[in-house]
């Protein structure tokens, strides 16, 4: 079934969207303190004068931070926002150096769908050479719903890292994300619709995909859970969806490690070394492809609640904890 053909779900995603941007600015609103300093966030850990103040970054804290980097980037819970989370309870300072490893470990996560979706990816591959027209659609799908995300991270770069790379923005992300889980699931199970395959996709469809890819942009929405309902929603099969999130966040991560990686790439050396970066990578790699498989398997037999409910327990706990003052 083609999106452009009496697709319900493109109708319902139509009337949500404008929903969806009004609760994303809303939360926005209340999140940022409009009267803070420039270059402040209310949240933050402050920046520490020197770097001997800093604690030191061991193999410890890398294989913590890769650990959780490589288990969630896939998940539909927030890569950024747990590691954000992990780098507070480890009393790891934020900054330039962090904020880029906290990115650039992502290559690890790519590396591991590299590894498990080798064959679509040789497909896309052999399009170049114009021997798969299926490929073709699904690498210019994918081009499509990169767009987005990567012009609107270009412009609101700086703004989102100064006022959203805190607990409490993600906190706030966490309990919409949640909810919002809930509720297509809800409706999923009642519209009893089964979704077309990934080569049905049209480039439309792909930029609805695409646009809501930005929503991720605040840390604690997740890319994953942006991609994946933003593809149910407009009528894609769960399992087809899923791979799509999958290929577009290989895009999608690649760029952003590029990225900081150039931005901030010799900080980053100087303060973490690179046997860490190493073993980050690594770990990152291993978890992420053990995460994928499992999300796959589950996600076929039971569907997306469970993800729901975790970010919905997740935010009252850290909530609480960010309210008496604990983090």
């Amino acid at each position: 079934m083609s999106i452009g053909c009496k697709v319900p779900r493109v109708h319902v995603l139509r009337k949500l969207t404008p929903v969806l941007f009004a609760v994303f600015l809303g939360v926005l609103a209340l999140t940022i303190d409009l009267g803070q300093p420039p270059g402040e966030s209310t949240d933050r850990v402050p920046a520490l004068p020197s770097s001997t103040e800093q604690p030191s970054v061991t193999w410890v804290h890398v294989v913590i931070l890769g650990l959780v980097e490589g288990v969630t980037e896939y998940l539909p819970v927030s890569s950024t926002g747990h590691l954000i989370l992990a780098q507070r309870a480890m009393g790891l300072v934020h900054s330039d150096a962090s904020n880029a490893f906290a990115i650039c470990i992502q290559a690890g996560a790519i590396a591991a769908v590299l590894l498990l979706y080798f064959h679509r990816i040789r497909q896309i591959f052999r399009s170049v050479l114009g021997r798969d027209e299926q490929g073709r659609r699904i690498a210019i799908n994918i081009l499509v719903a990169f767009l987005p995300a990567a012009v609107v991270g270009l412009l609101f770069n700086e703004m989102i890292e100064r006022h959203l790379f805190g607990v409490k923005p993600v906190v706030a992300a966490w309990f919409a994300g949640g909810l919002f889980i809930l509720l297509v699931a809800r409706w999923q199970r009642r519209a009893s619709v089964s979704g077309y395959d990934l080569d049905q996709l049209a480039w439309r469809a792909a930029l609805i995909i695409g646009l809501a890819q930005c929503l991720a942009l605040w840390p604690g929405t997740s890319r994953s859970l942006a991609t994946i309902l933003g593809g149910v929603l407009v009528g894609l099969s769960l399992p087809a969806a899923v791979e799509f999130s999958f290929l577009l966040g290989m895009v999608t991560l690649g760029a952003a490690t590029a990225y900081k990686g150039l931005q901030h790439g010799p900080t980053m050396v100087e303060t973490y070394g690179w046997l860490n970066l190493l073993v980050g990578f690594l770990v990152a790699t291993v978890s992420a492809a053990i995460a994928i498989k499992w999300m796959v398997a589950y996600l076929t037999n039971h569907g997306l609640e469970l993800f729901g409910y975790y970010r919905l327990l997740l935010a009252a706990v850290v909530g609480v904890l960010v309210i008496i003052g604990v983090i």
